[in-house]
């Protein structure tokens, strides 16, 4: 009911961009928008009319599980990559991430706005020097995480590397 876009359609760009946490306000409370709603990734539905008490407990629920998750879990649009566990996923679907997909998107992630070459990343990725790659291998890595998770967050700096941009 917002002038131009539905707020499904504006839950869908958020997810897109952020994985900040949403909390659809709607005088809708039909199911089917409900549904909707959490297809597209909303944390928490809350339909009018609603006291204040409660809309602060939401709140405050949603802020407290946020705060609660797992550092080594990250989450853009729809995907999301768990470091410990090795494992991607895009829209609930295995991406079939490999190891060194893994290590490379943290060492990215937990570096955001830093420019690395490629020579860079190998000297952080390998460390047997017996499995050291040709540079060029680092590109069919990036190529492979910017496809099987459809990111566009990381970034190609010609001439130099690669550079992950936080949202």
């Amino acid at each position: 009911m917002l002038p131009g876009l539905s707020g499904i359609e504006v839950l869908s760009r958020i997810r897109q961009q952020s994985d900040v946490p949403v909390l659809m306000l709607t005088a809708l409370q039909d199911e089917p928008t409900q549904i909707a709603s959490f297809d597209e990734l909303a944390d928490d539905y809350i339909s009018k009319p609603f006291s204040l008490v409660i809309l602060e407990k939401h709140i405050r629920a949603l802020l407290r599980r946020q705060r609660s998750a797992t550092k080594d879990q990250w989450r853009r649009g729809l995907a999301t990559v768990d470091f410990e566990a090795y494992q991607g996923f895009y829209d609930g679907s295995d991406a079939h991430l490999k190891p060194k997909e893994v290590r490379l998107l943290k060492l990215l992630v937990d570096n955001p706005g830093v420019v690395w070459s490629r020579q860079a990343i190998i000297e952080r990725l390998w460390h047997d020097a017996a499995d050291v790659p040709f540079d060029r291998v680092i590109d069919v890595y990036i190529k492979n995480l910017r496809h099987k998770l459809r990111l566009d967050c990381i970034v190609t700096v010609k001439g130099v590397g690669y550079r992950y941009e936080a949202s």
